[in-house]
Formats: C-alpha cells, sequence, structure tokens
C-alpha cells in the first residue's frame, strides 16, 4: 500500500467525521480544488485504502447493546483454530491477532447482558483458549 499523504490524512479525516460532505466543501476545508479532491478520493479507493463508505449510527449505549473488548490468550499453537471458531459467532465484530501478553483482541457487539454472558462461555470453552480478560465499553468519547 502507498504511503499517506498529509492531504490524504486530512481528507481521511475530513471524510470520516462527514461522510456526506460534498467535495466542494471538502475541498475549501482543505485549500485544494475540487478536481484534486476527487482525484485523490478515487487514488485512495484504487489502492484500497478507501474500501467503502457507510452511515454512522447512534451511540450503542443509546440502543441497548452491549459492546466490549476481549483480550484472549491460547496455548500453543492453536491460535489457527481458535480464530476458526470465532469467526463463526455472529456477535464477534472484528478479531485481531497481536502482540504482547495476549493473542487475540475480539471486538464484541450484544443485544443484551444474557448474549454477551453466553458468548463469554462459548469463548472460554474453546479449545486452545487458557485466558482471557474482557472489558465492556462504556460510551464512546471519540470515533
Amino acid at each position: 500500500m502507498a504511503r499517506l499523504t498529509d492531504l490524504d490524512r486530512r481528507l481521511i479525516s475530513a471524510m470520516s467525521k462527514d461522510g456526506r460532505a460534498p467535495v466542494a466543501a471538502l475541498a475549501e476545508q482543505l485549500g485544494v480544488s475540487r478536481a484534486t479532491v476527487t482525484n485523490r478520493i478515487e487514488k485512495l479507493k484504487a489502492q484500497g485504502v478507501i474500501v467503502g463508505f457507510g452511515v454512522r449510527v447512534r451511540d450503542h449505549h443509546e440502543t441497548g447493546e452491549v459492546r466490549a473488548i476481549s483480550f484472549i490468550e491460547v496455548v500453543g499453537r492453536t491460535t489457527d483454530h481458535v480464530i476458526a471458531e470465532l469467526r463463526g459467532s455472529p456477535e464477534i465484530m472484528a478479531l485481531h491477532t497481536t502482540n504482547g501478553g495476549w493473542d487475540l483482541v475480539a471486538e464484541i457487539s450484544c443485544e443484551n447482558l444474557r448474549e454477551f454472558d453466553e458468548l463469554l462461555r462459548r469463548m472460554r470453552g474453546i479449545n486452545g483458549v487458557v485466558n482471557s480478560e474482557t472489558s465492556l465499553l462504556l460510551s464512546s468519547v471519540v470515533r
């Protein structure tokens, strides 16, 4: 992937704040021409930096959704097996390998605490999972 320029970073930041901002407004905000903004967006899409556009919704705490981050330790060479097992869980929004004391980090979203409790029970029962630490996400202060 190509290195991002300062303009690329500022453009991505502006689009992250308001994905529906017109090209003309972005150009004015960034101090460049509309053609430059259009070209940069197309280039970032072609490079795979921008992979799509979406809609932001109301904060999760207002919908009653339970969100959490779970740090998972696996034993030996069972990481692929654990990933395969977790991949089938609809409550796991994202799963990352990592370095340090934990092997995997899971981003979790459940409809309620009962569903959350059930997911944790299933996760901890996967062959190869030896330890986990999960923190509930209470409110988002920066997105």
